[in-house]
């Protein structure tokens, strides 16, 4: 990323499936390496089930407008946020969608990767850290932030019950991306 250099991400999917938590965990990590972050959010009336989305906006200097309007990165937890996020991309964007929920993706050039995100939170014991094991692939496929940040991000903003089960699902989305890297076959 080079200065002025504008970079901008959104986590979407359904209320109650933590993309706000995600969202932060990824600011925080980006914001210890020196970027600077602007992060906004929108989510329908409904606390569970209507469309939710966290937004990042990254740049090296300053965040000359903190709110997303032409994005670089989407993850897609659940099928909901395609339609009011799938616009939004740029043509060479990077897409990271939960292959359970959202199995049908548009057609587009974009680099698109369905991948088992809910299934592998599931056999992690609980479909709650689905938003972390994203957040572990994002980083991969598109080169966000290294591992060491967003682990302490992770550990800063976990509370200790729930600590071993998010660092596991960190390294369970960091292992689907490189290996969603490496094997173009999983990609949409």
């Amino acid at each position: 990323m080079t200065a002025g250099t504008r970079l901008e991400i959104r986590i979407a999917g359904s209320g109650g499936q933590g993309l706000i938590l995600a969202a932060k965990m990824l600011a925080d990590a980006l914001a210890s390496a020196g970027r600077r972050v602007a992060q906004s959010q929108t989510y329908e009336p409904t606390s569970r089930g209507g469309f939710c989305n966290a937004d990042l906006v990254i740049a090296q200097g300053e965040v000359d407008f903190p709110l997303a309007t032409t994005l670089d990165c989407l993850v897609l937890l659940d099928g909901i946020a395609v339609k009011p996020s799938w616009p939004l991309l740029k043509a060479a964007a990077v897409v990271t969608a939960a292959a359970r929920l959202s199995p049908e993706l548009p057609d587009s050039g974009h680099r698109s990767y369905r991948l088992p995100l809910t299934r592998s939170a599931i056999e992690l014991g609980s479909e709650r850290v689905a938003n972390i094991v994203a957040l572990g692939a994002l980083a991969v496929v598109a080169g966000l932030s290294n591992r060491k940040a967003l682990e302490q991000a992770v550990r800063n903003d976990t509370p200790r019950s729930f600590l071993d089960l998010n660092l596991d699902a960190l390294a369970v989305g960091f292992r689907l991306g490189e290996q969603a890297v490496l094997e173009p076959a999983q990609r949409a």
